[in-house]
């Protein structure tokens, strides 16, 4: 393995890192746009941190994403199974799949996320997120995330896919500890309740059939195509975890950046129509994936000055990427976003983000309205730092702010 030229230096990722990711990336940029790492929880890989090298490894087939090869190579470099996260039956599903079968389980979902199909849903949005903002009429101060950025997507997807709200604690627990994959969590034991959970609500849909997206999947489609059983518990917990969890950090990564400059709220309020500019702006500097989840080398690839062995582990850093400074060396504040700026928030290639305009939607209406609402809104502390969650999710548990 070289790189420019040399022996491949490890880089070691600190308990810090989720901190202060960046803090990383400027000094690792130096060293060039690929390196060689290793995660807190001993987890080897390499890393992309250039944006035109993560772009090119995010649409390059050699970085493949099988999801029965992936396990391999984990059980091989991490036999005690850390960094694998939720379990193989959980991650079968079209993120972790490659063409043609990626081609043909994006085409069974990918009728429900037309930009058509979710401009429809702006009306119920918005009646959703004026429901939850009445709620907080009178009161003085609110955990953010509890009141606004995390209700919010989840009534949305869990009426697109016909999930019972009143599960939504279970699955958003579930979902947090298989995405942060903490190694002193049971990752299986959780992955068999979600499991467990998605398992009954299949057969309670086929047994009762609704008006929503996982019925649907249940039957065939108009080819005749049929999932699984098992491609239907990965396409489930992909659908519902992605589904709320990237909207919840967008909103309340959003809010945040806009309490820490307030004449850029202001300006917002006062302008609402560069609100979707801003949110492409918040997705550059503070999306809410900050690695694209994990790719394998079919054969040896060069890229940036190195060339990665074939059967090695990838990701790419989306956050690093898009903080790239040969492309955003001095970005504009939120309410002077002119056009959208270069970024990965959402991937690229065949696997961009399925959920992009939902994700767009939700965010921008929820701006929208807080701002209108709340003209008072503030930090409740002026010094609060977000306690940043240490896994590829880029977000954080609570945003408190006082209302008036």
């Amino acid at each position: 393995m070289t790189q420019f030229g040399g022996p491949v230096r490890e880089e070691t990722i600190g308990t810090d890192f989720f901190d202060d990711p960046h803090k990383y990336y400027r000094r690792w940029r130096a060293k060039g746009p690929v390196l060689r790492v290793r995660r807190p929880n001993g987890l080897p890989h390499w890393l992309i941190i250039g944006y035109d090298e993560a772009r090119t490894a995010l649409a390059d087939p050699r970085m493949r994403k099988n999801v029965t090869d992936l396990y391999e190579i984990l059980r091989r470099v991490a036999p005690d199974g850390r960094g694998a996260g939720a379990s193989e039956l959980l991650n079968s599903h079209m993120l972790n799949s490659d063409a043609p079968e990626h081609t043909r389980l994006r085409k069974l979902v990918g009728r429900e996320f037309t930009g058509r199909r979710v401009a429809a849903l702006r009306p119920r949005i918005e009646h959703i997120t004026k429901g939850l903002l009445d709620q907080l009429e009178g009161r003085e101060q609110v955990d953010l995330i509890e009141a606004l950025a995390a209700p919010l997507p989840v009534v949305v997807i869990c009426e697109l896919l016909g999930v019972p709200f009143d599960d939504r604690e279970k699955f958003q627990e579930w979902s947090r500890i298989l995405l942060d994959a903490d190694p002193d969590l049971d990752m299986a034991a959780v992955s068999q309740q979600m499991t467990d959970y998605l398992t009954a609500l299949l057969e309670a849909k086929r047994a009762a059939p609704g008006d929503d997206l996982l019925s649907g999947l249940i039957a065939d489609s108009e080819d005749g195509d049929r999932l699984s059983t098992d491609e239907l518990i990965g396409m489930a917990f992909l659908l519902l975890v992605a589904g709320h969890e990237t909207s919840l950090h967008l909103i309340a990564n959003g809010v945040y950046m806009m309490l820490r400059d307030r004449e850029a709220m202001d300006a917002l309020r006062a302008h609402p129509d560069r609100i979707p500019a801003a949110t492409e702006e918040v997705l550059r500097r503070f999306g809410p994936v900050g690695w694209a989840t994990m790719r394998y080398t079919s054969e040896a690839v060069s890229l940036g000055g190195v060339t990665i062995p074939a059967g090695e582990l990838v990701c790419v850093s989306l956050d690093a990427a898009n903080h790239d400074p040969e492309y955003n060396e001095d970005p504009p504040r939120l309410h002077e976003v002119d056009e959208s700026p270069k970024h990965l928030a959402f991937g690229h290639g065949i696997h961009f983000c399925l959920g992009a305009p939902l994700g767009r939607l939700e965010a921008n209406v929820a701006f929208t309205q807080l701002l209108q609402r709340f003209g008072d809104l503030r930090l409740a502390d002026p010094d609060y730092f977000p306690d940043w969650r240490i896994g590829f999710m880029r977000g954080f548990g609570s945003l408190p702010v006082r209302l008036k």
